[in-house]
């Protein structure tokens, strides 16, 4: 890895992966549309709009990879969020092709299957079944992903981070968290890896939750360094019964008129009180 660009290079997950890379790399290019900070000797700032075309171009100038952690990190307004993540992607992408940056690790999200109940085990090769439209971008970006390796061989790790809190606080969060040394780990994975072309995998530190099976991750290399368990202070609580039941948790409700409903890989209707 020589000189690395991070998207989102002012936000918090960028802010905890910098102490981890900053020593692995000859330049750190954090971009963003508000300043970064407390800068090492080997990082600078750009200042840049995902949704600007041209600046994208800019940023990523003699870049040889990208960590894409940009974009609204929640739910929001469909035309914000097409803005941002959606068109964001894109230009990203673009700007990368155009540039012949030939590496990308994008930050999707568990929300991309937020739809999957909680005592469903489930692995990067099942169905996508998005809980918001935050969670609906996270799968475009993994289409874009596929799409332009098989157009340009642009290689990119998608990583379908969970919870990257200081600490879990729910035993939700401990189901799904992963520690920054953990996500460097796969970050780093997917700067490097020799055999990733378009790949998935799920971001998540040591847990007995049982909520996800990822073989790829365990094949690429990935061990992760920290249990969950250890690091659990819990706060939170008092979920409603549609959190409660998904793996998305809160971000199910939104917009959600209260009936739980099941669908089998199919897409066929699994009757009520029946096993999922």
């Amino acid at each position: 890895m020589k000189r690395i660009a991070i998207t989102g290079g002012a936000g918090h997950i960028a802010s905890q992966l910098r102490g981890f890379l900053c020593p692995e790399v000859e330049h750190l290019r954090l971009i963003d549309v508000r300043p970064a900070t407390n800068l090492a000797s080997n990082e600078s700032f750009f200042e840049g709009d995902l949704a600007d075309t041209g600046a994208m171009l800019a940023a990523l100038e003699g870049m040889d990879g990208v960590v894409h952690l940009g974009g609204l990190p929640r739910e929001a307004a469909i035309g914000d969020m097409l803005r941002t993540n959606v068109l964001g992607t894109y230009n990203l992408y673009e700007a990368a092709r155009a540039n012949g940056v030939g590496r990308i690790v994008f930050a999707s999200s568990n929300h991309a299957t937020g739809f999957y109940p909680r005592s469903r085990t489930i692995t990067p090769l099942d169905i996508a079944r998005p809980d918001t439209r935050y969670g609906l971008s996270k799968c475009w970006g993994e289409m874009v992903a596929g799409f332009y390796y098989d157009k340009a061989g642009i290689r990119t790790l998608s990583i379908r981070i969970g919870n990257a809190a200081a600490y879990p606080n729910s035993e939700r969060s401990a189901a799904i968290w992963i520690s920054a040394r953990d996500l460097f780990q796969l970050v780093k994975i997917g700067l490097i890896h020799p055999d990733i072309a378009a790949a998935v995998v799920y971001g998540v530190s040591r847990t007995d939750a049982g909520w996800w099976r990822d073989e790829l991750a365990e094949r690429l290399g990935y061990r992760p360094q920290d249990n969950v368990r250890d690091h659990l202070r819990l706060e939170q609580a008092n979920e409603g019964a549609v959190a409660a039941f998904f793996q998305g948790g809160s971000f199910c409700e939104s917009d959600h008129d209260g009936q739980i409903r099941l669908r089998d890989e199919n897409g066929l209707v699994i009757p009520a009180g029946a096993a999922s």
